[in-house]
């Protein structure tokens, strides 16, 4: 009864909000989407991002982050892959509605990349509120892939909940707590280091909730 409370809530807040905001609920709080699109550009950029660099958007969802980044990268550079077709077809409408269709961005649909092989290469890959939702055989398959596919000098930035293992459960994703060393044994298997780079908080991200903001941003790279 509760769920079903929530979820009438949930549809009638929707008719009330703007199309951005509505596109992407699918993807997280409708009223923070604006916030944590700038939150993405801007930290990928502090770390080093440049336009001519090619990075690959791991659960590009609608392109709530992707629609800077594709104005900010070289055409073709921004690659873009994401479980639900659904919800990439809202991206693509988000794409095209922002005229950045001739950017050329390269956007797919995969539910697990371990076993995928792609021909290119990228300088950067992101995961923004995305491995938190892995279950373990997912992340060991996307670490095992950018193991395959990060250029020498690549690197993988991604949030995640740091602490004693448990979950929880988000729109029918699991939301996983793992601690460091887990990542840093799992990263270890596919020739890969990791580091902390601190908290969403201290890194600019200002939701407002303690859960959100004091994750923590992982940058994983090459084994020397």
């Amino acid at each position: 009864m509760k769920a079903q409370l929530k979820a009438a809530r949930r549809r009638m807040a929707l008719l009330f909000m703007s199309r951005e905001a509505r596109r992407h609920a699918l993807v997280g709080p409708p009223q923070l989407w604006e916030m944590k699109r700038k939150f993405q550009i801007d930290y990928l950029r502090a770390q080093g991002l440049r336009p001519e660099h090619v990075l690959l958007d791991i659960g590009c969802g609608t392109l709530r982050g992707g629609i800077p980044l594709i104005d900010y990268l070289q055409p073709g550079h921004y690659h873009g892959v994401e479980t639900r077709a659904e919800v990439l077809d809202e991206g693509r409408r988000e794409l095209q509605e922002a005229g950045l269709s001739g950017k050329a961005p390269v956007l797919w649909v995969s539910e697990d990349l371990g076993g995928e092989e792609r021909e290119h290469r990228y300088n950067w890959a992101w995961a923004f509120s995305v491995l938190i939702h892995m279950p373990d055989a997912v992340a060991e398959g996307t670490l095992s892939f950018l193991g395959r596919h990060l250029v020498d000098d690549g690197q993988f930035h991604a949030n995640v909940n740091l602490g004693e293992r448990r979950e929880g459960n988000w729109q029918g994703f699991p939301v996983v707590w793992r601690s460091l060393d887990f990542y840093r044994d799992m990263a270890a298997r596919h020739g890969l280091q990791v580091e902390d780079v601190g908290s969403l908080h201290a890194l600019g991200h200002r939701s407002g909730a303690e859960s959100q903001d004091e994750q923590r941003m992982l940058r994983f790279w090459r084994a020397g």
